[in-house]
C-alpha cells in the first residue's frame, strides 16, 4: 500500500516524487498500439463479441510479439552504472532516488531509478519491484506509458533506465493552477483512459492512478509512470484481493476488502477527473478515517461549473456498484462512447495528432524547470556510480537485467 502523510487542502508538496521520464522514442511507440486501439474500439465490440475473449486474444498476440523481440541475457551484461553521467536528482522514493542521467556514448538523456536492495529486502518489497520490471518488460510501446530502455544491477543497487519526461507531474500543474478548464481535463482524461485500456488489454491492472503518477512530456501529452503496484494476469472480469493504492483514489470495494476487478482503475480515473475539474478529490478529508467513510458512504457532490456530460461521466465512473460502473463490462470502449468524449478523435489521439491544450515551456532535453527544486538542489549521491559496492542480497533479484532490443545502439560508440 502506498503510504501518504496528511496534507492540507492545497495539496502542497507532501508526497515524494518517484520518477520523471521522457519520450525519446515517441515514433516507435505507436504501431502496435494503433492496431490494438482500432481493434478494441470497433463499434460493434460490445454487441457481438465477448470482451474478455477479445482482450485475451489481444494479450496472446502481444505476448507473441514480445517473444520475437526477446533479448539474449549476454547483451545486458554490457550495461553498468558508469555508462552514465548523473546530472541531477529529480525524484525520491521509498527505496532510493531518481536521477537525470546522460548516456556517455549514445548521448541520450534518461531517468535512472536507483533502488537500494537492502532496503527493499528489509521491507519485503521484492515482489513489487520485480512486478514493476516485469510490466515494463512487457514492451509497453504505447504513446502514453513510460518505457524501459535498460535495467541492470550491482551488488547493492537496482537500476531502471527509463524515458525522461520533463513536462512535470499533473499534480504540479494542478497545484499551480488549482483546476483545469473542461476541454483540458477532457484531453488528459482521454489519454489516461487509452493508457489504462491498453494495460487492461494485457491483463494488467494499474492500481495506483493519481496525479503524481501522471506526467506530461515536453509536448504536453500524458505519460503514466510507476508500475510498482500493477497486478498482472487479471483480465476484464477477473478479480483481485490485495489492499493497495493511495487513500484518496481508492475504490470502495478495495477499502472494504472485497474482491475487485480492473474497474478499480476506472474509479481512480473518476477521482482524478473530479480533481482536475474541481481542484480536490471527490471524497477528500484531512482525517483519513473520515475520508474512508466518505468514500464508502458519502453522496457524490457535483458542484456547478461542470457540463452535464462531465457530471454524467463522473457519476458513471464513481458508481459504488461495480456492476453498474462505467468501464466494468466493456472497459475503455464504454468511456470512448460517452458524450463527454464526443470531441475526441480516438485514432488521432492515439497517433499523437491531437494538439495538447498546454505545452510545457522546456528549453532542452535536460530542462528540469518543472521538477520540484526540493529534489534538484540535492547533490547526486556518489554511490550511484556503482563503485566500491559489496554484495548485499543480490540473490533476491535474479534475472533483473534487461536491454530493450531497439537500444543496442546505446551500447556502441557514436561514430
Amino acid at each position: 500500500m502506498t503510504v501518504t502523510r496528511d496534507r492540507p487542502m492545497t495539496y502542497s508538496k507532501m508526497r515524494g516524487l518517484v520518477s520523471f521520464f521522457s519520450a525519446l522514442l515517441k515514433g516507435k511507440k505507436v504501431g502496435f498500439s494503433e492496431f490494438l486501439h482500432k481493434f478494441v474500439s470497433a463499434q460493434h465490440l460490445c454487441q457481438h463479441l465477448d470482451p474478455q475473449k477479445v482482450l485475451q486474444r489481444q494479450s496472446k498476440l502481444r505476448r507473441e510479439t514480445e517473444e520475437k523481440g526477446t533479448v539474449s541475457p549476454v547483451s545486458t551484461s554490457q550495461m553498468k552504472p558508469s555508462d552514465f553521467d548523473y546530472v541531477k536528482v529529480i525524484g525520491k522514493g521509498s527505496f532510493g532516488k531518481v536521477l537525470l542521467a546522460r548516456h556517455r556514448k549514445q548521448g541520450g538523456f534518461y531517468a535512472v531509478k536507483v533502488l537500494q536492495k537492502q532496503m527493499i529486502v528489509k521491507r519485503k518489497e521484492q515482489k513489487h519491484v520485480m512486478v514493476e520490471r516485469s510490466v515494463l518488460l512487457k514492451g509497453l510501446q504505447h504513446p502514453f506509458l513510460v518505457g524501459l530502455h535498460f535495467s541492470f544491477q550491482t551488488p547493492n543497487m537496482l537500476y531502471f533506465v527509463l524515458d525522461y519526461v520533463n513536462g512535470g507531474e499533473l499534480f504540479y500543474h494542478l497545484q499551480r493552477e488549482g483546476s483545469f478548464p473542461e476541454p483540458r481535463a477532457t484531453f488528459y482524461a482521454a489519454e489516461i483512459a487509452m493508457a489504462l485500456g491498453y494495460l487492461h488489454s494485457l491483463d494488467i491492472v494499474y492500481r495506483d492512478l493519481k496525479p503524481e503518477n501522471i506526467l506530461l512530456d515536453s509536448d504536453g501529452h500524458v505519460m503514466l509512470t510507476d508500475f510498482g503496484l500493477c497486478k498482472e494476469g487479471v483480465a476484464v472480469g477477473g478479480i483481485m484481493h490485495t489492499f493497495c493504492g493511495t487513500p484518496e483514489y481508492l475504490a470502495p470495494e478495495v477499502l472494504q476488502g472485497h474482491p475487485y476487478s480492473p474497474a478499480v482503475d476506472w474509479w481512480s480515473l473518476g477521482t482524478v477527473l473530479f480533481e482536475m475539474l474541481y481542484g480536490i478529490p471527490p471524497f477528500y478529508s484531512h482525517a483519513k478515517a473520515e475520508m474512508f467513510e466518505n468514500i464508502l458512504h458519502a453522496p457524490l457532490q457535483l458542484r456547478s461549473g461542470a457540463s452535464p456530460a462531465a457530471r454524467s461521466l463522473l457519476e458513471g465512473l464513481l458508481d459504488r456498484d461495480v456492476s453498474k460502473r462505467l468501464g466494468e463490462s466493456c472497459d475503455v470502449v464504454e468511456l470512448q462512447e460517452h458524450p463527454f468524449f464526443a470531441s475526441i478523435n480516438w485514432d488521432d489521439l492515439l497517433a499523437r495528432k491531437v494538439r495538447p491544450p498546454f505545452i510545457p515551456k522546456v528549453t532542452s532535453p535536460c530542462d528540469v524547470s518543472y521538477i520540484d527544486p526540493e529534489f534538484t538542489i540535492q547533490p547526486v549521491p556518489a554511490s550511484v556510480s556503482g563503485r566500491c559496492q559489496t554484495g548485499v542480497a543480490s540473490e533476491a533479484f535474479p534475472g533483473f537485467s534487461f536491454m530493450n532490443p531497439v537500444e543496442f545502439v546505446a551500447a556502441e560508440p557514436v561514430s
